[in-house]
């Protein structure tokens, strides 16, 4: 039997802000799986900032995004057919089955699939907290910053999918964290819910010398370390209140991914103060996730680590989320649920 697979294509590259245009859907036939296949039916879409860059064809840490291929992302999903005796049928997995509805993967590959199981951790959190960015969070935090019990640990984008878990991680470690964030129910959450010790709502200040008195005075005692997602006056803000030795994790730039210019308004700041400033790539650290997973898992299934999601519906949205989700229009983890 014939089964039709919705996916959708990266049509052409972004001049500037992505736009629907940029993506064109397609409808495929599954193929017969050979020996050594799984086919996996997705429930659920991860879009993440990343792929603004993947979607660009210059210089990045990996190669461009193809035109006219499915586009990248993260999946969870069900195996539903398989030809491969370590994967059964009804097994959930996790994996980067990309913009579609039914992928399959040759699991004789190592490292493609991986079993999952959702009766402790809900299925939708293997994208998020106990996923590629709790494990980016847990990276950052424990690798680069090292926090020690009483140090200020900052957080940009503290009510995404990263930061959130972040702040969680640099409190279970005895810090002060203090989060960063654009509206002021996102604050209220990151405070509320995710336990944060306090969350500057960036958009209430018109000007950088207001964001810099509001960090200086949710830090009283300087900032020890910092885990960067937004880059431009969110940094320049951070670099001004930072301590000596401090240590700044670089994650991310959203401020430029769309080809804006993010200078850095004092970077002089960097010797005077003697930072260690890192930038990472969380596939380059493959060793250490079944360490980061296992805490992220073990926190998740107990409660103890909180978590957000937007979820949009069906594959048709997926073009619209992910704009939505470079805008901050997100909430947490941005997915799509397919099943």
């Amino acid at each position: 039997m014939t089964r039709p697979n919705l996916q959708w294509l990266l049509a052409s590259r972004p001049g500037g802000e992505p736009t629907p245009a940029n993506f064109r859907l397609v409808t495929s036939s599954v193929p017969a799986l050979k020996d050594g296949e799984v086919l996996v039916r997705h429930h659920y879409l991860s879009l993440d900032p990343y792929m603004r860059g993947r979607m660009n064809d210059g210089k990045n840490y990996a190669a461009p995004q193809p035109l006219d291929a499915v586009m990248i992302g993260g999946t969870v999903g069900e195996v539903i057919e398989s030809q491969h005796d370590a994967f059964r049928v009804g097994d959930t997995v996790v994996g980067a089955g990309g913009w579609q509805q039914y992928s399959i993967v040759n699991v004789s590959q190592p490292g493609l699939l991986r079993k999952v199981d959702a009766s402790r951790v809900p299925l939708s959190a293997y994208l998020g907290a106990v996923g590629m960015p709790g494990v980016t969070a847990w990276y950052g935090l424990t690798q680069i910053i090292e926090p020690k019990a009483g140090e200020t640990v900052t957080v940009s984008a503290a009510s995404g999918a990263v930061g959130g878990v972040v702040g969680q991680l640099a409190k279970a470690r005895g810090c002060r964290a203090v989060g960063i964030a654009g509206g002021r129910d996102k604050c209220d959450v990151v405070v509320r819910e995710f336990g944060f010790d306090a969350c500057i709502d960036y958009k209430a200040h018109k000007n950088p010398a207001s964001l810099q008195a509001a960090l200086a005075a949710a830090c009283p005692n300087g900032i020890d370390g910092h885990f960067e997602n937004v880059g431009g006056v969110v940094l320049d803000a951070v670099m001004q209140q930072a301590n000596a030795f401090a240590r700044i994790a670089m994650c991310g730039m959203i401020a430029g991914y769309n080809g804006e210019p993010i200078p850095m308004a004092e970077p002089r700041l960097i010797l005077t103060q003697r930072m260690k400033v890192q930038g990472f790539i969380i596939s380059e650290h493959l060793p250490l996730w079944p360490q980061a997973l296992a805490e992220l898992g073990e926190r998740v299934a107990r409660g103890t680590l909180k978590y957000r999601e937007t979820v949009a519906q069906g594959i048709e949205s997926a073009p619209e989320a992910f704009i939505g989700l470079l805008k901050g229009r997100n909430l947490g983890k941005q997915l799509v649920k397919l099943a």
